[in-house]
């Protein structure tokens, strides 16, 4: 059945848009959709977007020097307390030897970083037997054998090491002095 509208002279009936008119304007809409969408797809699938591989002037040496940085950076706040590992140490241009009285650990070792020059010699002294004072960067030294002669001008990194004879307590109180002598 059809319905049929009577239209009165003077009147202002609207009139029913065309189904055609509905279908035109759906299909119009869902053709632009789908177009924003694969283009979003396409450029998200697309080689040249940034990515780790592709950052500007960075290799794998510039990367090393940036966790060093990082990892030195961490060192120089540990070494303000007693109980935090790695520490950075630099010593004082009027005196040879770093005093680091009171200092805690708290797992099996504790490292310290250290930058001498060329031609320098380290000792170290600790008040302690239990401890092992070891050099492992950049070659191996047992202190226990003597003073290290330093090589060359690179990070050192010495490792105070426990070695007791007991079961560690959880929080190993020491003395330690490192001479640094021309």
């Amino acid at each position: 059945m059809k319905k049929w509208y009577l239209r009165v002279e003077g009147s202002k009936q609207s009139e029913k848009p065309k189904k055609s008119t509905l279908r035109s304007t759906q299909m119009y809409t869902g053709l632009c959709c789908s177009v924003i969408l694969s283009l979003l797809f396409i450029s998200a699938c697309s080689p040249n977007t940034a990515s780790e591989n592709s950052l500007p002037n960075v290799n794998a040496s510039d990367a090393k020097d940036i966790e060093e940085n990082i990892k030195n950076s961490y060192a120089r706040l540990a070494a303000k307390r007693p109980d935090v590992c790695p520490k950075l140490l630099q010593k004082n241009v009027d005196d040879d030897t770093i005093v680091r009285t009171a200092e805690v650990m708290i797992s099996n070792y504790c490292d310290y970083y250290l930058y001498p020059e060329r031609g320098q010699s380290i000792n170290i002294d600790i008040n302690t037997d239990q401890i092992e004072t070891l050099l492992i960067v950049p070659t191996m030294h047992n202190f226990a054998n003597g003073s290290y002669q330093v090589e060359s001008y690179d990070k050192h990194v010495i490792r105070l090491n426990y070695v007791g004879v007991t079961h560690k307590p959880e929080r190993l109180s020491y003395d330690v002095n490192i001479t640094i002598t021309s």
